[in-house]
């Protein structure tokens, strides 16, 4: 997922990409806690990728202050 293809989103599909973003990241955890994670990679791209959404939502919202 890149920014560009997160700008074209609306603010209700980036939250929805956020949580079920977040429910990953909380299955991987857990995956890595009880040793059955196979790639540790995926941990890293979905913290970034939720960085990248919560990002773009900050933008929209001070778009719409203005």
């Amino acid at each position: 997922m890149n920014a560009k293809e997160l700008t074209t989103q609306t603010p209700d599909q980036l939250r929805d990409s956020l949580v079920a973003l977040k429910k990953e990241a909380f299955n991987l955890r857990f995956q890595k806690a009880t040793n059955q994670l196979e790639n540790t990679a995926r941990m890293r791209a979905v913290r970034r990728d939720v960085a990248r959404i919560k990002t773009v939502l900050a933008q929209k919202a001070a778009d719409a202050a203005k």
